[in-house]
């Protein structure tokens, strides 16, 4: 169920990405010369629609990069958080082994 829902959403995302690509197939001059604005130094013909995808996945990777970095304290807290418990549960381990059964009170059934 989970794999056709996620078909519902991504064979049209993947139909409108070829669709415009094959739309935009026309060269778009990128130069990345501010001075010479007749000659540029650094100028590429590339498809309008390369650029448009490379705009995209950059930003989705500073987008990534970005909530990365803003979940750090989160991610530190879980660690924090994870090496507490596991060493709370190896000294209740160590606790038990040293304490005979005989010794720990009979558990109740909460009534008292």
């Amino acid at each position: 169920m989970k794999s056709f829902f996620k078909a519902l959403v991504l064979v049209p995302i993947a139909l409108a990405v070829v669709l415009f690509a094959v739309a935009n197939r026309a060269p778009v001059r990128v130069s990345f010369d501010p001075v010479s604005r007749d000659a540029p130094q650094f100028a590429y013909d590339i498809p309008l629609f390369a650029v448009v995808l490379v705009a995209l996945a950059i930003g989705v990777l500073i987008g990534g990069f970005a909530a990365w970095m803003a979940q750090g304290k989160h991610r530190k807290a879980a660690r924090r958080n994870r090496r507490e418990a596991e060493a709370l549960r190896s000294e209740t381990q160590m606790l038990r082994a040293a304490v005979p059964d005989s010794a720990l009170p009979a558990l109740t059934n909460g009534r008292g």
